[in-house]
């Protein structure tokens, strides 16, 4: 079933959530563990992130650096086919520009087709951990623009290949990430918005945003992206706060604001233990207020931790 027919036929509000995959050299129980724990709160959807190749550097015996190409997370497609099927819950897998040449995108859209998996999140991703630029493919994409109009290609029947005699429209519905306090890279609000609107004009059919810790920013993105046209469901995504180092990494990674309430709050807590009650406290009075505005869909980043985000949900859903 596609993730916006669910959100167009919804009269109360819906729970889902963000899964990684398992670190390469793991079991899928690893994951299945997280999801049993979840699935009382009956999840419309569960996206599942896709992590590209990193470049990493080892000494020789010369002392000269040998770089290998390395990918800590793999098996996004396989993992999503055996979630979808094992718990009969519709799987979101990421699509992303970086490591992918246009002929991989193409190669794993066919397979989610195969697999029978029609709902995609298109990301442009961020750069590989110590790479301060986004550097895409040599013939990949360089924004998520380009992968969505791939997309829509596939879903019109149209392949890379011109010569291809059969070509079948494949039936993808595609999300993409919104920023209430912009993106990163963006010089401002108004242009983060700009491209947004961009990508839902080329055929996205909802948004799921960066985690917030102030509704306002969520409540102002929706009005401002309604008053520029864009009118697809707007999903918020939340994540409680976890760990002390949370309150100076959370804002430098991902370009967000914590509220002044919070941070004093956090700054009294004396372990991690009372952070973690308090990011699950906080994220409780975020989820009940999103409801009382009846957003159709509150989506949960859970790092693959699924204690605090069960907390959450025994006291939202």
């Amino acid at each position: 079933m596609k993730i916006i027919d669910q959100l167009n036929n919804i009269n109360e509000t819906k729970f889902s959530f963000e899964l990684l995959p398992p670190p390469k050299g793991s079991h899928i129980q690893l994951v299945y563990k997280t999801i049993d724990e979840l699935m009382e709160f009956k999840p419309i959807y569960i996206n599942m992130t896709y992590h590209q190749e990193e470049i990493v550097y080892k000494e020789r015996n010369d002392g000269l650096l040998k770089a290998r190409k390395v990918m800590k997370r793999p098996g996004t497609v396989g993992i999503s086919a055996a979630i979808q099927y094992k718990y009969n819950v519709p799987v979101v897998p990421h699509i992303i520009c970086g490591s992918f040449s246009r002929e991989d995108t193409e190669n794993a859209l066919i397979d989610l087709n195969f697999l029978g998996i029609d709902n995609i999140l298109v990301l442009r991703g961020d750069p590989p951990m110590g790479q301060k630029k986004f550097i895409p493919h040599r013939d990949g994409h360089q924004h998520a623009l380009g992968l969505i109009q791939q997309v829509m290609n596939l879903n019109n029947g149209i392949y890379l290949d011109d010569d291809m005699k059969i070509t079948t429209k494949t039936n993808f519905s595609i999300g993409v990430a919104g920023y209430p306090e912009k993106h990163i890279e963006s010089p401002n609000l108004e242009t983060d918005l700009k491209h947004l609107k961009a990508k839902i004009d080329a055929g996205a059919d909802y948004i799921v945003t960066q985690m917030f810790f102030d509704n306002k920013k969520y409540f102002d993105f929706v009005n401002a992206c309604r008053n520029i046209g864009i009118n697809v469901p707007i999903i918020p995504g939340l994540k409680p706060i976890a760990i002390k180092e949370h309150l100076n990494i959370l804002p430098k990674t991902f370009n967000i604001d914590l509220p002044l309430e919070l941070v004093k709050e956090l700054e009294k807590c004396k372990t991690n233990k009372d952070v973690n009650q308090l990011g699950v406290e906080w994220c409780v009075m975020q989820s009940k207020e999103l409801i009382d505005h009846n957003v159709s869909n509150i989506h949960y980043y859970t790092m693959d931790k699924a204690t605090n985000i069960t907390k959450i949900a025994k006291e939202v859903f």
